[in-house]
C-alpha cells in the first residue's frame, strides 16, 4: 500500500514514545560526554506526559504530532524542547489537511519540520547537530517521492539515511550548544540530539510500516 490514513496514526506516536523511553538511558549516556547529560531525561519526560495525556485519546497522525510538539516546546526546558517542538509542529502543520499520508506527504512534512527548525537554529549539516540526521532523512524521502519508490523500501532507505547521519557526527566539532565550548574535544563522540532524532525517525518509520 502507499499510503496510511493520517487517522490511523496514533499507533505510530506511540511507537516513537517507546522509543525514547526504551533508550533514555543511552541518551543521557551519550550526552554526558560533552554535555550535561539530561537529554535522555528531558525527552523521556515530553513523550511520556503526552502518552499519559493522550494514550487513551482518539487523535491523528497529525494531530498527535502537534501534541507531542506542544508538550515539548513548552513543558520539557532546556535547549531542545524548543528545537522538537518546532520540528514535530512543522511536521503537523504541512501535513495536517491530508487525509492519506503517502511518501510525498511524509516527506514534505519532514521538510518543513527542518525548515521551522532552521528558522530558529542556524545549524547546517555539518554542524554537529540533529541537523545531521534530520536533513539527509529528508533528501532521501524527496528523492523517493520524485521516483515514485515503493513506501516501505523508501522508509528503510530513510532510516539508513538518519543512522549514517548520526554517524557522521562522530567525526565532527560541535559548533552549537555547550559542547561548542569544547572545540576540538567535542570529536569523537556522537551528537546527542542526533542521535534522538535518529531514534524519533526510525520508530516513526517502524510505526508506518506496520500500518501499511
Amino acid at each position: 500500500m502507499g499510503t496510511f490514513k493520517n487517522a490511523d496514526g496514533k499507533s505510530v506516536l506511540l511507537k516513537m514514545v517507546k522509543g525514547i523511553q526504551d533508550n533514555k538511558a543511552y541518551l543521557g549516556e551519550v550526552d554526558g560526554l560533552i554535555g550535561d547529560g539530561d537529554h535522555g531525561m528531558n525527552m523521556n519526560k515530553g513523550f511520556s506526559l503526552f502518552e499519559e495525556r493522550f494514550k487513551d485519546e482518539d487523535f491523528t497522525f497529525t494531530e498527535g504530532l502537534d501534541d507531542l510538539g506542544t508538550i515539548l516546546f513548552n513543558e520539557i526546558g532546556g535547549s531542545m524542547g524548543p528545537i522538537y517542538g518546532n520540528i514535530l509542529m512543522g511536521m503537523a502543520e504541512a501535513g495536517e489537511d491530508a487525509e492519506e499520508i503517502g511518501v510525498a506527504e511524509l516527506a514534505a512534512m519532514l521538510e518543513n519540520g527542518l525548515k521551522e527548525l532552521q528558522d530558529i537554529v542556524e545549524a547546517q549539516v555539518g554542524d554537529k547537530t540533529l541537523v545531521d540526521t534530520l536533513s539527509p532523512a529528508v533528501d532521501v524521502l524527496k528523492a523517493a517521492a520524485e521516483s515514485g519508490k515503493d513506501y516501505k523500501e523508501a522508509l528503510e532507505e530513510m532510516k539508513a539515511a538518519a543512522a549514517a547521519g548520526r554517524d557522521s557526527t562522530k567525526d565532527m566539532v560541535a559548533k552549537f550548544g555547550r559542547s561548542s565550548r569544547l572545540g576540538e574535544r567535542s570529536r569523537g563522540v556522537l551528537d546527542a540530539g542526533a542521535t534522538s532524532c535518529c531514534i524519533i525517525l526510525t520508530a516513526m518509520a517502524d510505526g508506518i510500516i506496520e500500518l501499511l
